[in-house]
């Protein structure tokens, strides 16, 4: 409890100069960066709050990002080092009245959030993206660390192969 009210109070004071309701792209430029979710900067970890984040920014619901983090802290796997369990993710969606279906597979979806292993399973570090689709493709917001902008794709194997999905959580209108 110590260290999820100390982020707190950290992230409520670098978010003063923070706009929200703007998509986050790149964990690791910015404000957003220097922002803490259990024992790292969200540089290092937050890729499922921000995924959350920018899920609510998408559908025009404006929810600062530290409340979010602090929500979800209690869902850190290790004190945060592994950042949060993804399988925990829809009580997030849920508390902030998301309506939602947890996958295996994305199919049509229009709205999604898709958790991936970035390497071979179980040896590497899983990443979390906020994606959208239209008739230009896949837009992947956060696609990695340091992507200041959003990526498209015309297929989700370009995310990820689905024998690396981990958890997809689609959302249902818009």
């Amino acid at each position: 409890m110590i260290i999820r009210n100390n982020n707190y109070r950290h992230n409520v004071m670098k978010s003063q100069n923070f706009p929200d309701g703007q998509m986050i792209n790149g964990q690791a430029l910015n404000t957003v960066s220097e922002m803490r979710y259990g024992l790292c900067h969200m540089s290092f970890n937050g890729c499922e709050v921000i995924s959350v984040y920018n899920a609510l920014a998408y559908l025009k619901r404006t929810v600062p990002l530290c409340e979010i983090a602090f929500y979800m802290e209690k869902f850190k796997v290790l004190f945060g080092i592994f950042g949060c369990n993804v399988f925990k993710l829809g009580k997030a969606l849920e508390h902030y009245n998301i309506d939602y279906v947890r996958s295996k597979e994305i199919g049509g979806a229009k709205i999604f959030v898709v958790s991936f292993w970035t390497g071979k399973r179980l040896l590497s570090s899983i990443h979390t993206v906020f994606c959208t689709r239209n008739t230009d493709g896949i837009n992947i917001y956060n696609k990695y660390n340091n992507c200041p902008d959003i990526r498209t794709c015309k297929e989700i194997s370009e995310i990820a192969p689905p024998e690396k999905i981990i958890a997809v959580y689609i959302i249902k209108g818009d």
